[in-house]
């Protein structure tokens, strides 16, 4: 899941300064799993501006909204009618969502209050890790499952860097080895043997480095009508 955390309420209020009416909108998926963005984080949210304003003197309206998908257009549709009674609209969802926002609702200022983190997953109660970067060329099948692109500091594909030691990372001690991990996984599997293969540089066209990525299924869409020139 995406992984996002909330921004200091100062951070948020400042965004807000020159808005009288906001609406506070939250999203039931990823940063609702992570406590960032259900319902009941948009409620606080709102309460804890409102707040802040009645104290400074200056009244700040706060609507509450929810939606399920902030990525997606037609979770967004219901919000159309609240939109506009606000100056602005304040997402409580990641990155993606802010962006979906704003794209939808073109004459709103859509403000984000969250900072979105990570692809992850939550390790123990209240602790989230990161697991993916989205580097478009997964390389999983070869690692037993543990990525070394998003868990070894020095993102190495042939085996560890010489500063790993008993099995814990040269950069922080608090974290164990990517590789480490990876060989102990393949002795289990019995698949160490693979493990000997050099294998090349990775290819990092599919990585972020290159601008905007789209996946696209042709398969999917829904069918163009063909334009005549002339």
């Amino acid at each position: 899941m995406i992984v996002a955390e909330k921004k200091p309420l100062e951070a948020v209020a400042r965004m807000l300064e020159n808005y009288d009416r906001v609406l506070a909108v939250g999203c039931g998926t990823c940063v609702t799993v992570c406590f960032s963005g259900s319902g009941k984080e948009v409620a606080a949210l709102a309460a804890s501006l409102r707040m802040k304003r009645r104290i400074e003197g200056t009244p700040l309206a706060v609507g509450e909204g929810m939606v399920q998908r902030q990525c997606e257009w037609e979770y967004l549709d219901p919000l159309a009618d609240q939109v506009k009674n606000y100056d602005a609209v304040l997402s409580l969802g990641c990155g993606v969502g802010v962006q979906t926002l704003a794209k939808r609702f073109p004459g709103t200022r859509v403000l984000p209050a969250l900072n979105t983190l990570f692809m992850g997953l939550p390790t123990e109660q209240g602790v989230w890790e990161e697991r993916c970067q989205g580097c478009g060329n997964c390389v999983l099948d070869k690692t037993g499952g543990i990525c070394p692109v998003s868990r070894c500091a020095k993102q190495l594909f042939n085996g560890p860097c010489g500063g790993s030691q008993n099995g814990v990372c040269e950069v922080d001690a608090t974290v164990p080895c990517a590789w480490h991990m990876i060989w102990e996984r393949a002795e289990a599997l019995g698949m160490t043997e693979a493990l000997m293969e050099i294998e090349p540089a990775k290819d990092w066209s599919t990585s972020r480095d290159g601008g905007l990525r789209r996946m696209v299924r042709e398969d999917l869409r829904a069918p163009r009508e063909e334009t005549k020139e002339g």
